[in-house]
């Protein structure tokens, strides 16, 4: 009897333990994994400066993108999906750039980054884009060695390797301006990269550097280099460097009587405060740039009525090179029927005769842009007005 007994007990305890471990899962098929959720908005990081020194080449192009989005939101976004721009401050900075990028790329989960508006930013940012694989355009960055970082990089900019030279021509040819003074900021990629072409192009069409002058960004003590170039007798200033030390140039330029050389650049003399800093100094100053609201295309004109009715002010290339980013990023989704920035990485690619506020848009094989016309812009009454259009092949 005992022996019975402790044979049911036994199957008890057996008959517990399997009902036990199949309630645990031991013993039953795994659930199949649920799938991710696809998201609901498509994501876009703006990469650029909100504050610092640079801070108004970022904010307006992050306000040409918020433009461009809202645009493509009302009229039912992509692929029934809403663009959201995400935003950072970098701050000017290149390790606070490495840092947002990789934040829009891991946290946020953006599928594109339009930025940084600076070449220095861009080439800190690309190499993290290209090895997550995911598309980074920059609207701004002009300098050389810019694309070649990945297959994921592109940029919708006038290039200074076309800019430089068109202006450079101009100036000897139209002006007759061949005894030059060319300064460079040396730890500014962008002012380094742009006073290689200067150089080039100065001696390929017959100008002479009489002097050439090294300053920092940050900088605000110009006489001794100004007592220097004066001393060169020089027919203009060539300064490939931002604008506030162009514009604190040019006040030591005419504080020393120098009355009548004015300052030639690149886009990087682009902003007010050029002319808030350099006052009646910069008046005369020419600098290159792919967009100009004079004489603007039908494309460019309504973007300016709408920008004006929205900000209350007049856009700048930046705020187009910024609009046009994000019009690009959305149209290569659409035809790619995919926001899988692997996928639609190809049609960004194709694009061709992107008919932009800031020009027409087409990628060559290397991703770089082909923009033209040149929009030479001359400061007149503290304004960048149009001097000449200057076509490139």
């Amino acid at each position: 009897m005992f022996q019975k007994r402790k044979g049911m007990v036994l199957a008890v305890v057996l008959l517990l333990v399997a009902a036990l471990v199949t309630g645990c899962g031991g013993g039953s098929k795994p659930a199949d994994t649920p799938k991710a959720e696809e998201p609901k908005e498509i994501k876009i990081g703006f990469l650029g400066a909100k504050t610092g020194s640079v801070a108004v080449y970022g904010i307006n192009t992050l306000e040409g993108m918020k433009m461009a989005a809202e645009e493509i939101n009302k009229a039912g976004g992509v692929l029934g999906k809403q663009i959201v721009i995400v935003e950072e401050d970098n701050r000017g900075d290149k390790t606070e750039g490495a840092n947002v990028t990789q934040k829009l790329i891991d946290k946020d989960k953006v599928v594109a980054i339009i930025g940084d508006p600076t070449t220095g930013i861009t080439k800190v940012a690309a190499p993290i884009a290209q090895q997550n694989q995911v598309v980074l355009l920059s609207a701004g960055s002009t300098g050389p060695n810019v694309v070649e970082i990945g297959d994921y990089i592109f940029r919708n900019t006038l290039l200074d390797a076309v800019g430089g030279p068109a202006t450079m021509k101009y100036i000897v040819e139209n002006k007759g301006w061949k005894r030059v003074a060319l300064v460079t900021s040396k730890n500014n990629d962008f002012s380094v990269g742009l006073s290689e072409i200067f150089r080039k192009a100065l001696k390929e069409y017959g100008a002479e550097i009489v002097v050439e002058e090294y300053i920092n960004d940050g900088d605000t003590d110009f006489s001794g280099m100004v007592t220097n170039l004066k001393a060169k007798n020089p027919q203009v200033i060539v300064f490939s460097g931002y604008y506030t030390e162009g514009g604190l140039i040019m006040q030591e330029v005419r504080k020393q009587g120098m009355k009548d050389i004015v300052m030639v650049g690149g886009d990087g003399l682009q902003a007010p405060t050029f002319w808030e800093l350099g006052k009646e100094a910069v008046e005369g100053s020419i600098s290159y740039a792919g967009f100009s609201p004079e004489q603007p295309t039908p494309e460019t004109a309504k973007f300016i009525e709408a920008f004006k009715a929205k900000y209350n002010k007049e856009p700048d290339l930046f705020h187009a090179q910024g609009y046009d980013a994000v019009k690009i990023i959305a149209e290569a989704i659409k035809r790619a029927n995919s926001a899988d920035p692997k996928v639609f990485r190809a049609e960004v690619a194709k694009t061709k005769d992107f008919p932009g506020v800031s020009g027409v848009t087409t990628f060559r094989e290397n991703r770089e842009p082909i923009k033209s016309p040149v929009y030479l812009l001359e400061v007149r009454g503290q304004q960048f007005k149009l001097l000449e259009k200057v076509p490139v092949n």
